[in-house]
């Protein structure tokens, strides 16, 4: 793992790869060292302590919660330009992961608390955050198998710069445990979306919208 010094705002040059949209006036400038994690990587594990915050600079992370019947449910993606672990209890609710290889920024939050304007920006992404979380519950338990999935890949199409081509940074397994389905339903469901013509599927991970109106429409 390779670390070194690193000043940046939350809304950085992104990379080609993967984009992920962001605004000014949401900016969170964070100050710390910039790390190196290779694919699979832990970043940290639940239970860790909430005072470090972190920010994708390149690749992607997973958090995820181990259940007790030793199965994983993934709660969040995180693309370059977003701030991930911003937590205010005693411990760390899940762990997480790094999807591929990926440079995350590690800052304490104490560094972003000493400036009245950094920590309201800080409580604004935590807010945003936990609506994403309500609108995926939402999605698991009231929406068809391929509701969710055309509803997360047009969502993931936007983080990643609103184009109608683009690369899945993770793994069919990864958006089963996501989206609370199997990966024998995800591969199922994306055959039967590039049957009616609603996707387009490039090898493993690309991904094309031939006709995204239909898709969206699927989402409603």
């Amino acid at each position: 793992m390779q670390v070194q010094a690193y000043a940046l705002k939350s809304a950085a040059t992104p990379t080609p790869a993967l984009n992920s949209a962001s605004h000014d006036e949401d900016e969170v400038k964070l100050i710390g060292v910039a790390k190196s994690y290779r694919r699979e990587r832990e970043i940290f594990a639940e239970g860790d302590s909430t005072e470090l915050v972190y920010k994708v600079v390149s690749g992607a992370v997973r958090s995820l919660r181990l259940l007790s019947d030793g199965r994983r449910q993934i709660t969040h993606f995180y693309l370059p330009g977003d701030i991930f672990g911003v937590e205010f209890g005693g411990g760390r609710r899940a762990g997480a992961e790094a999807l591929c290889d990926a440079v995350v920024v590690v800052a304490r939050r104490s560094s972003v608390a000493c400036e009245p304007e950094q920590t309201m920006r800080l409580w604004r992404h935590a807010i945003s955050e936990l609506q994403r979380s309500e609108d995926h519950v939402l999605t698991l338990g009231r929406r068809s198998a391929t509701e969710r999935l055309a509803r997360f890949l047009v969502d993931l199409a936007d983080r990643l710069g609103g184009g109608d081509v683009f690369d899945l940074p993770m793994s069919r397994q990864d958006i089963a445990d996501y989206l609370g389905l199997t990966i024998e339903t995800v591969s199922r469901t994306l055959t039967q979306l590039q049957a009616n013509r609603l996707i387009e599927l490039q090898g493993c991970r690309r991904v094309r919208f031939p006709d995204r109106e239909a898709l969206e429409a699927l989402c409603e």
